[in-house]
């Protein structure tokens, strides 16, 4: 039991001072990822009011689901929005699609919310590790309706982000990224 006028840990912890996240400049033209919508565009940053005051929104699009987005620039560490990996960090995702499959033996459906977890992240490491895990090769039974639909997401945002690493079109990055995880 807390003695009265003490802190607890919840409050040590809000006292606690955050390091500043790692400021991320943006401009018209650059791709960008949000974690749920995959790759986008930046179309500039707008000034907006509301509740009299003015906030400075990064405004993005996602041609692909004919989307506009507007993440207040304050709030973009916190949000998730990041610019495309470097091919050598993409490097990284692949080599995990190249490794084994790692399938754990839990039941389908808590394996099913951790891969959608994963693709949510936006981190392609983690991405390309669903897709991995999900890949069949021949002889191996057929997927069902919901893994063929994860895997297919994974694939879709892994190869969004690799096609506009690579400018190159999401089919050709798609069947690229199937090779390599074929090769392993």
């Amino acid at each position: 039991m807390r003695s009265p006028g003490r802190p607890g840990f919840a409050e040590a912890q809000a006292a606690a001072p955050r390091p500043p996240a790692a400021k991320v400049e943006l401009k018209a033209g650059d791709h960008v990822v949000y974690p749920t919508h995959g790759v986008g565009t930046v179309q500039g940053i707008e000034t907006v009011e509301a509740a009299g005051m003015n906030l400075q929104m990064v405004v993005v699009t996602f041609e692909e689901n004919r989307m506009t987005l507007r993440v207040p620039v304050a709030k973009i560490p916190t949000a998730g929005l990041r610019k495309l990996f470097t091919p050598k960090e993409f490097d990284a995702a692949i080599e995990t699609l190249k490794g084994r499959a790692r399938i754990k033996r839990t039941m389908w459906s808590r394996r099913a919310q951790e891969y959608e977890a994963k693709i949510n992240s936006g981190d392609p490491i983690q991405i390309a590790e669903v897709v991995r895990d999900l890949q069949r090769n021949a002889g191996q039974p057929d997927q069902s309706f919901s893994e063929r639909q994860i895997y297919e997401q994974a694939l879709d945002r892994l190869a969004a982000e690799y096609a506009a690493i690579e400018k190159i079109d999401k089919a050709e990055a798609a069947e690229r990224l199937v090779a390599f995880a074929k090769s392993s």
